[in-house]
């Protein structure tokens, strides 16, 4: 049984199925090799079904229900019911492999992040994750059409606030797997502390997988900055972990290398420190729930 690309309404039909199964097998032991009398409400007259022939049912064995054909039903059972790794699921895990995978291979060492085509450049890094995997998926809504991750948004259309906390709206018909499952723009007219409250919260909602875009003045650096979170939010810690390219780095004659980590981790304040100020902001793009194989 293959389950891996399922549909909420394929896992539904069967799991129907099945359980329509077991009834059938649970009614025809109940009736193997006894008598049923049916009576009327009122009691007055009993219908006597004596060995009365069963209508023929789809039923795919004709061994006798024994505990180990209970067993193996309920081992099919579990597998219905149990939640398992979707399509969805497997192109996350894809994109945090081979960022894992280029962390290993660059062992810490800076890699050029000054050219537009270098993958080393935090835009560029997560673009790559994405690009080196989209092939074999596509959105169960548009079966036809290649998946795409869009541009930053540009500077002039990101007024007034500043380059780098949103992406170009690309509608799903287009490609675009991707929706804004959550955002945060500072508000001039809240207060400081109304600000902060909701950047937090905003940060709390961090689920592994989302690809994360702010504008931010932080620790090393100011600007827009692109990552993709490896964890969902740590409430317990009340951190997030995550994995990018050229937050860190350094200049070598007046060029830039980033850095790339994997499974780093900061108190979610961290970033609300970064970018919950006027002009600036960020947002949490989440891969959309249709994502199928191809």
């Amino acid at each position: 049984m293959v389950l891996m690309s399922a549909t909420p309404k394929e896992l539904s039909l069967k799991r129907t199925l099945l359980i329509c199964l077991i009834l059938i097998l649970l009614l025809l032991a109940a009736v193997a090799d006894e008598e049923v009398s049916l009576f009327s409400p009122e009691g007055d007259a009993a219908v006597q079904l004596q060995q009365t022939a069963m209508p023929a049912v789809a039923v795919a064995t004709e061994e006798p229900i024994t505990v180990e054909l209970a067993e193996t039903v309920a081992e099919e059972m579990a597998l219905i019911t149990q939640p398992e790794i979707g399509a969805r699921d497997e192109l996350i895990d894809s994109m945090i492999d081979l960022a894992q995978s280029l962390y290993q291979k660059t062992k810490g060492r800076a890699q050029p992040a000054y050219n537009s085509g270098h993958i080393y450049i935090c835009k560029n890094f997560t673009v790559h994750l994405f690009r080196e995997n989209r092939d074999d998926y596509r959105m169960a809504a548009y079966p036809d059409v290649p998946l795409l991750i869009p541009n930053n948004l540009p500077a002039k259309e990101s007024k007034p606030y500043s380059y780098g906390i949103a992406w170009e709206d690309v509608p799903a018909d287009k490609g675009n797997p991707f929706v804004a499952a959550h955002s945060f723009y500072y508000n001039n007219n809240e207060s400081p502390e109304q600000n902060r409250e909701r950047a937090l919260s905003f940060m709390r909602e961090v689920e592994r997988g989302d690809f994360f875009q702010m504008s931010a003045d932080y620790y090393y650096g100011i600007g827009a900055h692109s990552l993709v979170f490896t964890q969902d939010y740590d409430e317990a810690a009340g951190t997030v972990t995550w994995t990018d390219s050229n937050m860190k780095g350094e200049s070598r004659g007046g060029q830039r290398y980033g850095v790339v980590q994997f499974d780093a981790d900061k108190p979610i304040e961290w970033f609300v420190d970064a970018f919950c100020m006027k002009g600036r902001g960020a947002t949490l793009y989440r891969l959309r729930d249709d994502i199928i194989k191809r």
